[in-house]
């Protein structure tokens, strides 16, 4: 009885570590394809004039500086994080915790932002997000796409525009977070990317950045 016991307890453990090992190739391999197609997919739209990278951990994205210095645009930061798909055992966890994979835009344009607007998904933060200007903001709900988010904002106007924009994203619910904050004078986006719409979107938000940054003044 102890011996089979034994074997099956060693059949068990060959068999998760070969599912493990199988597990961990083709996750490594979708991922760095993903890494990839998200890389050409937003520097064929934004076309830097210099580019810098750095991985994080190898399969699990990536952050990268651009200079772009055209139009309205000077700088575009962005992190990519993706869903440890290589981790046989770590990723049910990560579908919980991270619930699917992350890009993090930071526009920085010429023109100056002088009044701040929010858009949060509501629900989506487990921990707030800290807006050092949140008590002198008015604040309300929209609807967008089915989604309600939290709106804090200056003027309505400024808000109004945001919310033009995640509606006109392919689609709007994979928007969490537009900002617009003066004191760093950036325009931020935090959403869900899919490589069937990355193109499109990061054009909305560069022609966001041209167009009305630069020529609606939420510098007025």
């Amino acid at each position: 009885m102890k011996l089979e016991m034994t074997s099956t307890v060693l059949w068990a453990i060959m068999i998760l570590a070969a599912v493990t090992s199988i597990q961990f190739y083709k996750g490594r391999q979708w991922n760095l394809k993903l890494m990839q197609h998200y890389l050409r997919s937003i520097e064929d739209v934004v076309k830097p004039e210099d580019k810098d990278y750095v991985w994080l951990g190898g399969y699990i994205g990536f952050r990268a500086k651009y200079k772009v210095n055209r139009d309205n645009l000077r700088k575009l930061e962005y992190t990519l994080t993706l869903l440890p798909r290589h981790s046989l055992l770590y990723f049910p966890i990560a579908l919980l915790t991270s619930r699917h994979d992350k890009l993090y835009f930071v526009f920085k344009p010429f023109a100056q932002i002088k009044r701040e607007a929010h858009l949060i998904q509501k629900g989506y933060y487990r921990l707030k997000p800290d807006i050092e200007n949140e008590p002198l903001l008015q604040k309300e709900e929209v609807e967008i796409a089915g989604k309600t988010y939290e709106a804090l904002f200056e003027k309505r106007r400024d808000v109004e525009k945001l919310k033009s924009l995640v509606e006109s994203m392919a689609k709007p619910a994979n928007i969490k977070h537009v900002a617009l904050t003066p004191k760093t004078n950036v325009f931020y986006v935090q959403m869900k990317p899919e490589p069937e719409t990355i193109s499109d979107d990061v054009k909305r938000l560069v022609d966001f950045v041209n167009r009305e940054i630069k020529e609606n003044p939420f510098s007025s």
